[in-house]
């Protein structure tokens, strides 16, 4: 089971799961883009996964 649920702007749609903490990570949509474009996509995830591993 998990204790953090991760969204990437999905808002509503997201599925709903009681007592779990909720990020909502603002990402842009690497859908369409260029391998240039999509690596800093990756390097934010990258970022923002390490931060939340340190408060976990």
């Amino acid at each position: 089971s998990s204790d953090v649920v991760i969204t990437m702007g999905c808002g509503d749609a997201c599925p709903f799961f009681p007592g779990k903490r909720y990020l909502d990570w603002k990402l842009e949509d690497p859908a369409g883009q260029g391998v240039d474009a999509v690596r800093p996509i990756r390097d934010q995830i990258k970022s923002l996964v390490k931060e939340l591993i340190t408060t976990l």
